[in-house]
């Protein structure tokens, strides 16, 4: 018998801030599993990961906030990383996108490919192919995603800044 570690993926993150977006208001597989872009199947084996790594409660119903801030701050740029490709047409990001946008002046502007985008940037590879269409049409979840982003890309002052934003949405919002 041939034990498995199940590890988390990068769609585990993505799950878990659109589960912040709720703001403690009960949720179900299935809705997320459209909001999102996924089969159920993927948001059922990620909610067990992310309870497995403490994530989640028991429930696996509630982010445990101080776990996913410490995770998003400390590992995230280590266990999906990223680095700034060629210049493409797309939907900003990170620093390039709210709320940093107002906040950072920068030349450099990153963006996640996309047709349906009108902004050009260096591309940054989403940490899920349906986090695009799915950010399209969730503002909170947009934003959550490209503070991540500035973390994975970001230099330090972006990080640090961008690090503040987070906990003032996941351990305050």
């Amino acid at each position: 018998m041939k034990l498995q570690q199940p590890n988390m993926r990068p769609q585990d993150v993505v799950i878990l801030l659109k589960i912040i977006t709720y703001g403690g208001q009960e949720w179900y597989q299935i809705p997320m599993a459209e909001e999102l872009y996924m089969s159920q199947s993927e948001i059922s084996q990620s909610i067990a990961r992310s309870k497995f790594a403490g994530l989640l409660d028991v429930t696996g119903k509630k982010v445990r906030a101080m776990a996913l801030m410490e995770f998003l701050q400390y590992g995230i740029s280590y266990v999906f990383p990223q680095q700034a490709g060629a210049i493409v047409r797309g939907i900003p990001t990170a620093h390039a996108a709210p709320p940093l946008a107002g906040m950072i002046q920068s030349q450099e502007s990153y963006v996640w490919p996309s047709g349906k985008g009108k902004a050009r940037g260096q591309s940054i590879v989403p940490l899920y192919p349906s986090v695009v269409e799915a950010a399209l049409k969730d503002e909170k979840l947009y934003e959550l995603l490209a503070l991540v982003d500035a973390i994975r890309v970001g230099r330090a002052r972006e990080k640090e800044i961008a690090v503040n934003e987070l906990k003032s949405r996941i351990l305050h919002g």
